[in-house]
């Protein structure tokens, strides 16, 4: 791998994991020492941040990790409510019902996982749930779409992470959304995402403002 390829792909879970919080700056020579890369190969990582989103550069040479605030939040799920509803939608025509099953099971099961394994082996059942409705979406524009999305979507869903009693019910609504995309229930598959992402929505911005709240109070 490419130097360039390994500074991005650390700097992005840094990002994505909140080990790198919104406005922390990216100070190149703290950051090439820090990873063993020269100048070069980390400018063209946090370009390619930069065109993802997830790096600022618009406040002069030295560029921050992008902020996460209410309004950006709010704009991503409505651009995601549109691509996912219509993507269950599909996925219920379309997909390998077997497959929405086990799923199904596995999403159920998802509260002894959480206590087992904690919230990151939750989201790597999610991860699999979103492949798994690629792959019956057959569709790899839409696929483009719905990545462009799920990066940032990434990143806003740690802030519900604290919140164990969200997670347990966020798995219950995947389930639901298997169930129905497996029966073949375009409708209440379309229903059963608009709900989760609406109680997902409420969730990571009542956090946020606690947070911001909290830190005003400090």
């Amino acid at each position: 791998m490419r130097a360039s390829d390994q500074a991005y792909a650390r700097l992005r879970e840094e990002i994505l994991h909140w080990q790198l919080l919104p406005g922390t700056p990216l100070s190149e020579i703290e950051l090439a020492e820090r990873l063993g890369v020269s100048r070069t190969p980390l400018r063209a990582a946090l370009a390619r941040l930069a065109l993802e989103g997830l790096v600022d550069t618009s406040r002069g040479r030295t560029g921050v990790v992008s902020e996460v605030s209410a309004a950006s939040i709010t704009d991503l799920f409505e651009v995601r409510e549109a691509l996912e509803t219509q993507a269950a939608r599909l996925a219920a025509r379309r997909c390998d019902p077997p497959v929405f099953d086990a799923l199904a099971a596995r999403f159920a099961a998802a509260p002894d996982l959480l206590q087992r394994e904690g919230a990151d082996a939750y989201y790597a059942l999610v991860a699999e749930f979103d492949d798994a409705l690629d792959a019956a979406l057959g569709n790899p524009v839409y696929r483009g779409a719905l990545d462009g999305v799920r990066l940032h979507l990434a990143r806003a869903r740690r802030i519900a992470t604290a919140n164990p009693e969200r997670l347990v019910r966020s798995a219950e609504e995947h389930r639901l959304i298997c169930t129905a995309i497996r029966d073949g229930d375009a409708a209440l598959a379309a229903s059963a995402t608009t709900v989760h992402l609406k109680a997902s929505l409420t969730t990571i911005l009542d956090t946020l403002s606690t947070r911001v709240t909290q830190k005003g109070t400090a």
